[in-house]
């Protein structure tokens, strides 16, 4: 902001330079002079207001990325291609700082009501943004840092993922943030160490999850170096992006030796000690954690923080009892239907009974080989070749990033965790990546396939992600700006939206929709059961299991998934519910005008915004759409 306050004062001096180019003193008017009033500038219109603020907005997105070069990494700018974050708590206070006097200077430089609609949601949305910091503020130490998927996991996925690796200088990069992973896992430990000592501690399991990951990363060469010990996951990738450089005439050999024997040191000598210091501290604190799982009500302040978690994940005010309510009144609705299709199937024995057939019978299973995981792979590109062909009957805008199906790294994989999505980079230059768990495809059900590839592919959030990040229209920040009811209410929405797309032929196939529905129905219930009800692990499966067909390992994978991440899991189904519920108004009060195309775009052309914004625009389309008829 300092650049902000010392720019007048620039130009003040550039004007003072060229009066003084002119004349060695003073100016004086002429005796004839006669002093005119000063003509004032024209109001800038509505367009000219807001395209002031798009190039400001810009501009501050531009300053706030400095904080986060993984994040410049992720969207495909080398800027500090050799910096990780800095994860202090001194850090996340400069930029909150940061954060609240650019929305100071916001509010001091433009004029809301002189905006148009669209500029006054970039408005709303960059306010939003300190809102939420701000809220978060007394919370930070409950987050459970080094669970399943920390940054023990996350700090070499995202080097294997996203650092490539085209020059030289790339390659120095990639040494240099290995040689600050140390840093970065001290300062996360010091403040996993503060919160264990205000009794803020992850269930006991989450230590476990932390200790696999860990020994994964570390284990073979160069952290360990015996005869016949493959190469580590860091060292693989390292030693194959450098190896490439040599075959792209980018680096000599006895240059890579070089890059090697220092990527080697670092990795088995600081990187080994600062994942040895998180393993033993784990190892030691796991002892005082609750031998029984329990939620966030266990924690200090734990009934306030969880309004804080259900309000960061819905966008909405909604209570605990409230949500329950709509989980409950959901997990009813879809048990109909699920009786219908059972019925179309030929199946004759009860719900439950089907439950356990489609549960338990090997038919529905790939084996559990390779063969067996590439012919999952397959299908599931299948099933997205298929989907995109209807693409344009629904969607005006398409994206241009390609995506790709593949199975999770073997340093992270874990039985029955659920599949995911990685965006791919803004330009294209990185394919959004469909990631599936394949080690024990016992928990990965054929009748689930086709759902979770429309929901993680296209039309969901492959579709919706890289949509977003192509726009052109809206300040940047926006294009990657993410509420995870939106984002996850897209997916939910597009595994709904695909049967009318011509989706589901196959009945088990539709059942597996519905099992995908009831799945984030459930979540409803049990999380918010876990976190405000103090139901214990076991009641939580056993209600997941007594309503869905889920495998069992999948089911204990996600209830423990719940624990560790309180509230997330009710932001997929209240916003799928939120986008039902403007499509079901737009559809009423338009009638035959409806246009799908037009609807979707309004949808998925802002980015990810809150569902009050969302239900706002769409309104705005209605009325703007009807008085267009008028």
């Amino acid at each position: 902001m300092r650049v902000l306050v010392l720019l007048p004062i620039v130009l003040l001096a550039a004007c003072d330079n060229q009066s003084s180019n002119q004349s060695a003193g003073p100016a004086e008017a002429p005796n004839n002079a006669v002093e005119q009033a000063p003509v004032e500038a024209p109001e800038p219109t509505q367009d000219e207001e807001t395209a002031n603020l798009t190039a400001w907005l810009d501009e501050q997105y531009e300053q706030q990325l400095a904080f986060s070069p993984q994040t410049r990494t992720t969207l495909g700018d080398k800027t500090d291609y050799g910096e990780l974050d800095d994860q202090s708590l001194a850090a996340l206070d400069e930029e909150l700082e940061w954060l609240q006097s650019s929305v100071a200077s916001m509010r001091e430089q433009f004029e809301y009501d002189r905006l148009t609609e669209d500029g006054k949601l970039s408005w709303d949305m960059w306010l939003y943004t300190l809102e939420q910091a701000e809220a978060a503020l007394p919370w930070r130490e409950h987050a459970y840092i080094f669970g399943r998927g920390g940054p023990h996991a996350s700090l070499p996925t995202f080097m294997i993922t996203y650092h490539g690796v085209e020059t030289e200088q790339d390659l120095a990069d990639y040494v240099s943030r290995l040689r600050q992973m140390d840093d970065v896992l001290y300062q996360l430990l010091d403040r996993a160490q503060q919160s264990a000592a205000d009794g803020i501690r992850q269930p006991g399991f989450a230590y476990g999850f932390a200790l696999e990951e860990i020994n994964r990363v570390t284990s073979g060469v160069p952290f360990n170096s015996n005869d016949g010990t493959p190469n580590s996951p860091l060292w693989a990738d390292f030693q194959g992006k450098a190896e490439a450089l040599v075959e792209a005439g980018e680096l000599t050999d006895e240059q890579l030796q070089g890059y090697l024997g220092e990527a080697r040191e670092v990795l088995a000598g600081e990187v080994m000690n600062a994942y040895q210091a998180v393993r033993q501290w784990l190892e030691q604190d796991q002892q005082f954690a609750d031998e029984q799982s329990r939620g966030v009500w266990a924690l200090p302040m734990g009934d306030v923080y969880y309004e804080h978690r259900l309000s960061r994940m819905t966008t909405l005010p909604l209570t605990a009892d409230e949500i329950h309510d709509i989980g409950l009144a959901e997990v009813e609705r879809l048990l109909g239907e699920m009786e219908a299709v059972k019925q179309q199937t030929g199946f004759t024995g009860s719900l439950q009974e089907f439950f356990v057939f489609i549960r338990e019978d090997e038919q529905f299973y790939y084996p559990n080989t390779e063969q067996g995981r590439q012919d999952y792979l397959d299908i599931n590109n299948q099933y997205l070749d298929n989907i995109n062909v209807q693409l344009p009957q629904f969607f005006g805008r398409l994206p241009q990033a390609p995506l790709v199906v593949r199975r999770v790294e073997a340093f992270r994989e874990q039985d029955g965790a659920a599949q995911h999505y990685f965006p791919g980079s803004p330009d294209g230059s990185r394919p959004g990546i469909f990631y599936s768990h394949m080690s024990d495809m016992s928990s990965l059900a054929k009748w689930q396939i086709e759902n979770i590839a429309y929901h993680e592919g296209n039309p969901g959030h492959h579709m919706q992600i890289s949509i977003q990040q192509e726009l052109t229209d809206i300040p940047r920040f926006r294009t990657q700006y993410f509420t995870t009811a939106y984002v996850e209410g897209w997916g939910l929405y597009s595994e709904w939206l695909a049967l009318e797309m011509g989706g589901y032929e196959d009945p088990y196939s539709n059942f597996g929709r519905l099992t995908g529905e009831m799945w984030r129905a459930i979540r409803l219930v049990v999380d918010t059961g876990i976190h405000a009800k103090q139901w214990t692990e076991e009641q939580a499966v056993d209600y997941f299991l007594q309503n869905s067909p889920i495998p069992e390992s999948a089911v204990r994978s996600e209830v423990q998934r719940y624990f560790a991440n309180p509230g997330q899991a009710t932001a997929y189904k209240i916003g799928m519910m939120n986008i039902q519920q403007a499509r079901a108004r737009a559809e009423e009060r338009m009638g035959s005008e409806f246009d799908i195309r037009g609807f979707h775009d309004v949808i998925l052309g802002a980015g990810g915004v809150p569902m009050p914004m969302m239900q706002e625009r769409v309104d705005r389309w209605i009325e703007e759409s009807l008085s267009a008829e008028d």
